[in-house]
Protein backbone atom coordinates (compact mmCIF):
# COMPACT_ATOMS: atom_id res chain seq x y z
CA UNK A 1 0.00 0.00 0.00
CA UNK A 2 1.51 3.36 -1.03
CA UNK A 3 0.20 5.05 2.13
CA UNK A 4 2.39 2.85 4.27
CA UNK A 5 5.30 3.73 1.99
CA UNK A 6 4.85 7.49 2.51
CA UNK A 7 4.69 7.07 6.27
CA UNK A 8 1.01 7.67 6.94
CA UNK A 9 1.03 4.85 9.47
CA UNK A 10 -0.86 2.00 7.84
CA UNK A 11 -0.48 -1.56 9.10
CA UNK A 12 -2.26 -4.65 7.78
CA UNK A 13 -3.57 -6.60 10.77
CA UNK A 14 -4.27 -10.32 10.10
CA UNK A 15 -7.98 -11.04 10.28
CA UNK A 16 -8.91 -7.36 10.20
CA UNK A 17 -7.19 -5.57 7.33
CA UNK A 18 -5.56 -2.14 7.02
CA UNK A 19 -5.44 -0.24 10.32
CA UNK A 20 -4.31 3.37 10.67
CA UNK A 21 -2.61 4.40 13.91
CA UNK A 22 -3.48 8.10 13.50
CA UNK A 23 -6.54 8.52 11.27
CA UNK A 24 -7.13 11.56 9.06
CA UNK A 25 -9.13 14.20 10.96
CA UNK A 26 -8.13 17.70 9.86
CA UNK A 27 -6.46 19.95 7.30
CA UNK A 28 -3.15 19.40 9.06
CA UNK A 29 -3.26 15.73 8.08
CA UNK A 30 -3.05 16.68 4.39
CA UNK A 31 0.66 17.34 4.99
CA UNK A 32 1.08 13.67 5.84
CA UNK A 33 -0.08 12.73 2.34
CA UNK A 34 3.07 13.72 0.48
CA UNK A 35 3.85 12.89 -3.14
CA UNK A 36 4.69 9.29 -3.91
CA UNK A 37 8.23 8.79 -5.23
CA UNK A 38 9.84 5.92 -7.14
CA UNK A 39 11.96 5.16 -4.09
CA UNK A 40 8.87 4.77 -1.91
CA UNK A 41 7.52 1.94 -4.04
CA UNK A 42 10.72 0.35 -5.27
CA UNK A 43 9.70 -2.90 -3.56
CA UNK A 44 6.50 -2.91 -5.62
CA UNK A 45 8.07 -2.09 -8.95
CA UNK A 46 10.86 -4.62 -8.41
CA UNK A 47 8.22 -7.25 -7.74
CA UNK A 48 6.36 -6.22 -10.89
CA UNK A 49 9.60 -6.60 -12.86
CA UNK A 50 10.08 -10.14 -11.53
CA UNK A 51 6.50 -11.22 -12.18
CA UNK A 52 6.45 -9.76 -15.69
CA UNK A 53 9.64 -11.65 -16.51
CA UNK A 54 8.11 -14.93 -15.29
CA UNK A 55 4.95 -14.33 -17.34
CA UNK A 56 6.75 -13.50 -20.57
CA UNK A 57 7.09 -17.16 -21.58
CA UNK A 58 3.31 -17.61 -21.71
CA UNK A 59 2.50 -14.07 -22.85
CA UNK A 60 0.29 -13.71 -19.79
CA UNK A 61 -0.49 -10.08 -18.96
CA UNK A 62 -0.01 -8.68 -15.47
CA UNK A 63 -2.81 -6.50 -14.10
CA UNK A 64 -1.76 -3.64 -11.85
CA UNK A 65 -4.11 -2.34 -9.19
CA UNK A 66 -4.84 0.40 -6.68
CA UNK A 67 -7.54 1.38 -4.26
CA UNK A 68 -9.90 4.06 -5.56
CA UNK A 69 -9.73 7.42 -3.75
CA UNK A 70 -13.03 7.10 -1.89
CA UNK A 71 -12.26 3.62 -0.59
CA UNK A 72 -8.77 4.67 0.53
CA UNK A 73 -10.25 7.75 2.20
CA UNK A 74 -12.64 5.49 4.10
CA UNK A 75 -9.75 3.58 5.63
CA UNK A 76 -7.71 6.69 6.41
CA UNK A 77 -10.62 8.52 8.07
CA UNK A 78 -12.22 5.56 9.85
CA UNK A 79 -8.91 4.15 11.02
CA UNK A 80 -9.68 0.69 9.64
CA UNK A 81 -12.46 -1.45 8.17
CA UNK A 82 -15.98 -0.40 9.17
CA UNK A 83 -19.63 -1.26 8.55
CA UNK A 84 -21.05 2.10 9.60
CA UNK A 85 -18.90 4.60 7.64
CA UNK A 86 -19.89 7.15 10.28
CA UNK A 87 -16.66 9.16 10.33
CA UNK A 88 -16.17 9.35 6.57
CA UNK A 89 -19.79 10.36 5.96
CA UNK A 90 -19.64 12.95 8.71
CA UNK A 91 -16.53 14.45 7.11
CA UNK A 92 -18.16 14.41 3.66
CA UNK A 93 -21.27 16.24 4.78
CA UNK A 94 -19.88 18.63 7.41
CA UNK A 95 -16.55 19.54 5.81
CA UNK A 96 -17.01 18.90 2.07
CA UNK A 97 -14.17 21.19 1.02
CA UNK A 98 -11.71 19.35 3.25
CA UNK A 99 -13.02 16.06 1.91
CA UNK A 100 -12.46 17.31 -1.64
CA UNK A 101 -8.88 18.26 -0.81
CA UNK A 102 -8.33 14.82 0.71
CA UNK A 103 -9.55 13.06 -2.42
CA UNK A 104 -7.46 15.33 -4.63
CA UNK A 105 -4.34 14.22 -2.78
CA UNK A 106 -5.38 10.58 -2.89
CA UNK A 107 -6.07 10.86 -6.62
CA UNK A 108 -2.57 12.17 -7.26
CA UNK A 109 -0.98 9.38 -5.21
CA UNK A 110 -3.14 6.75 -6.93
CA UNK A 111 -2.17 8.00 -10.38
CA UNK A 112 1.54 7.85 -9.49
CA UNK A 113 1.13 4.32 -8.15
CA UNK A 114 -0.69 3.06 -11.27
CA UNK A 115 1.65 4.78 -13.72
CA UNK A 116 4.67 3.22 -12.00
CA UNK A 117 3.19 -0.26 -12.34
CA UNK A 118 2.51 0.24 -16.03
CA UNK A 119 6.00 1.64 -16.56
CA UNK A 120 7.38 -1.63 -15.18
CA UNK A 121 5.25 -3.88 -17.37
CA UNK A 122 1.66 -4.08 -16.11
CA UNK A 123 -0.56 -4.34 -19.19
CA UNK A 124 -3.84 -3.35 -17.57
CA UNK A 125 -4.85 -1.70 -14.30
CA UNK A 126 -7.79 -2.21 -11.97
CA UNK A 127 -9.19 0.40 -9.60
CA UNK A 128 -10.92 -1.11 -6.57
CA UNK A 129 -13.65 1.06 -5.06
CA UNK A 130 -14.55 -1.64 -2.57
CA UNK A 131 -16.62 0.58 -0.24
CA UNK A 132 -18.44 2.72 -2.80
CA UNK A 133 -21.51 0.59 -2.16
CA UNK A 134 -21.91 2.39 1.19
CA UNK A 135 -22.87 5.57 -0.67
CA UNK A 136 -26.20 6.80 -1.97
CA UNK A 137 -26.36 7.71 -5.63
CA UNK A 138 -26.17 11.42 -4.79
CA UNK A 139 -23.23 10.84 -2.47
CA UNK A 140 -21.39 8.81 -5.06
CA UNK A 141 -22.00 11.44 -7.74
CA UNK A 142 -20.81 14.30 -5.52
CA UNK A 143 -18.07 12.75 -3.40
CA UNK A 144 -16.55 9.72 -5.18
CA UNK A 145 -17.11 9.94 -8.92
CA UNK A 146 -15.04 13.09 -9.62
CA UNK A 147 -11.90 11.60 -8.07
CA UNK A 148 -12.38 8.31 -9.91
CA UNK A 149 -12.79 10.21 -13.17
CA UNK A 150 -9.55 12.13 -12.48
CA UNK A 151 -7.60 8.94 -11.88
CA UNK A 152 -8.86 7.22 -15.01
CA UNK A 153 -8.33 10.32 -17.15
CA UNK A 154 -4.78 10.68 -15.83
CA UNK A 155 -3.75 7.19 -16.95
CA UNK A 156 -5.62 7.23 -20.27
CA UNK A 157 -2.49 8.26 -22.18
CA UNK A 158 -0.77 5.01 -21.16
CA UNK A 159 -2.90 3.06 -23.61
CA UNK A 160 -3.65 0.15 -21.27
CA UNK A 161 -7.13 -1.17 -20.43
CA UNK A 162 -8.63 0.06 -17.16
CA UNK A 163 -11.09 -1.81 -14.94
CA UNK A 164 -13.31 -0.18 -12.30
CA UNK A 165 -14.80 -2.43 -9.62
CA UNK A 166 -16.88 -1.96 -6.50
CA UNK A 167 -18.71 -4.21 -4.03
CA UNK A 168 -22.43 -3.76 -3.46
CA UNK A 169 -22.54 -1.14 -6.19
CA UNK A 170 -25.41 -2.50 -8.26
CA UNK A 171 -27.41 0.70 -7.90
CA UNK A 172 -24.35 2.76 -8.82
CA UNK A 173 -23.27 0.90 -11.96
CA UNK A 174 -24.67 3.47 -14.36
CA UNK A 175 -22.86 6.29 -12.57
CA UNK A 176 -19.66 4.29 -12.25
CA UNK A 177 -19.62 3.49 -15.95
CA UNK A 178 -19.68 7.22 -16.69
CA UNK A 179 -16.13 7.39 -15.29
CA UNK A 180 -15.05 5.83 -18.61
CA UNK A 181 -13.06 2.80 -17.55
CA UNK A 182 -12.44 0.31 -20.36
CA UNK A 183 -14.20 -2.43 -18.38
CA UNK A 184 -16.73 -2.42 -15.54
CA UNK A 185 -16.34 -5.04 -12.83
CA UNK A 186 -19.65 -6.50 -11.64
CA UNK A 187 -19.89 -8.13 -8.22
CA UNK A 188 -22.13 -11.13 -7.52
CA UNK A 189 -25.06 -9.13 -6.14
CA UNK A 190 -26.25 -8.30 -9.65
CA UNK A 191 -27.01 -10.85 -12.37
CA UNK A 192 -24.46 -10.36 -15.11
CA UNK A 193 -27.02 -9.76 -17.85
CA UNK A 194 -28.65 -7.04 -15.75
CA UNK A 195 -25.24 -5.61 -14.93
CA UNK A 196 -24.41 -5.39 -18.62
CA UNK A 197 -27.66 -3.55 -19.22
CA UNK A 198 -26.93 -1.06 -16.44
CA UNK A 199 -23.50 -0.15 -17.82
CA UNK A 200 -24.86 0.46 -21.29
CA UNK A 201 -23.08 -2.29 -23.15
CA UNK A 202 -19.62 -1.47 -21.79
CA UNK A 203 -17.35 -4.55 -21.48
CA UNK A 204 -17.77 -6.23 -18.10
CA UNK A 205 -15.79 -8.46 -15.76
CA UNK A 206 -17.29 -10.95 -13.29
CA UNK A 207 -19.12 -12.26 -11.50
CA UNK A 208 -19.10 -15.68 -9.80
CA UNK A 209 -19.93 -15.49 -6.07
CA UNK A 210 -16.66 -16.47 -4.31
CA UNK A 211 -18.66 -18.54 -1.82
CA UNK A 212 -19.72 -20.88 -4.64
CA UNK A 213 -16.11 -22.08 -4.71
CA UNK A 214 -16.26 -23.32 -1.12
CA UNK A 215 -18.70 -26.15 -1.78
CA UNK A 216 -16.46 -28.22 -4.02
CA UNK A 217 -15.90 -28.56 -7.74
CA UNK A 218 -19.47 -29.38 -8.78
CA UNK A 219 -21.00 -26.37 -7.05
CA UNK A 220 -18.33 -24.02 -8.38
CA UNK A 221 -18.55 -25.30 -11.95
CA UNK A 222 -22.33 -25.03 -11.91
CA UNK A 223 -21.99 -21.45 -10.70
CA UNK A 224 -19.50 -20.67 -13.46
CA UNK A 225 -21.90 -22.06 -16.07
CA UNK A 226 -24.69 -19.88 -14.70
CA UNK A 227 -22.46 -16.82 -15.10
CA UNK A 228 -21.64 -17.80 -18.67
CA UNK A 229 -25.32 -18.15 -19.50
CA UNK A 230 -26.02 -14.72 -18.03
CA UNK A 231 -23.10 -13.26 -19.98
CA UNK A 232 -24.65 -14.40 -23.24
CA UNK A 233 -22.84 -14.93 -26.51
CA UNK A 234 -21.85 -11.32 -27.10
CA UNK A 235 -18.21 -10.30 -26.83
CA UNK A 236 -17.01 -8.08 -24.02
CA UNK A 237 -17.08 -10.37 -21.00
CA UNK A 238 -14.04 -11.26 -18.89
CA UNK A 239 -14.89 -14.12 -16.55
CA UNK A 240 -13.86 -13.59 -12.95
CA UNK A 241 -15.08 -13.95 -9.41
CA UNK A 242 -17.42 -11.27 -8.15
CA UNK A 243 -14.83 -10.35 -5.50
CA UNK A 244 -11.62 -11.84 -4.11
CA UNK A 245 -10.85 -15.50 -3.53
CA UNK A 246 -11.89 -16.54 -0.01
CA UNK A 247 -8.92 -17.81 2.05
CA UNK A 248 -10.26 -21.35 2.55
CA UNK A 249 -10.86 -21.93 -1.18
CA UNK A 250 -9.29 -25.12 -2.56
CA UNK A 251 -7.04 -24.14 -5.52
CA UNK A 252 -8.14 -27.28 -7.39
CA UNK A 253 -11.69 -25.92 -7.41
CA UNK A 254 -10.49 -22.75 -9.07
CA UNK A 255 -8.60 -24.83 -11.62
CA UNK A 256 -11.83 -26.66 -12.47
CA UNK A 257 -13.64 -23.34 -12.93
CA UNK A 258 -10.90 -22.08 -15.24
CA UNK A 259 -11.14 -25.24 -17.32
CA UNK A 260 -14.89 -25.00 -17.80
CA UNK A 261 -14.67 -21.33 -18.74
CA UNK A 262 -11.97 -22.08 -21.32
CA UNK A 263 -13.92 -25.04 -22.69
CA UNK A 264 -17.41 -23.55 -22.67
CA UNK A 265 -17.04 -19.78 -22.52
CA UNK A 266 -16.66 -17.30 -25.34
CA UNK A 267 -14.22 -14.96 -23.56
CA UNK A 268 -10.99 -15.13 -21.62
CA UNK A 269 -10.51 -15.54 -17.90
CA UNK A 270 -9.72 -12.50 -15.78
Amino acid sequence: MPYHAIGFGVDVVPGRGPVIAEPFTSTADLERLRDLSDVDIAHVTQTVDLVVKELEATNTPLIGFAGAPFTVASYLVEGGPTREFARIKTLMHTEPLLFDRLLERLSEITVSFLRAQVAHGARAVQLFDSWAGALTRDEYRRFALPATERVLASVADLGVPTILFGVGTGELLGLMSSANSSVMGIDWHVDLDEGRRRVGGRPVQGNLDPARCLGGVDAAVQGAREVLVRAGRDAGHIFNLGHGVLPSTDPSTLEAVVRVVHDEGTAGVG
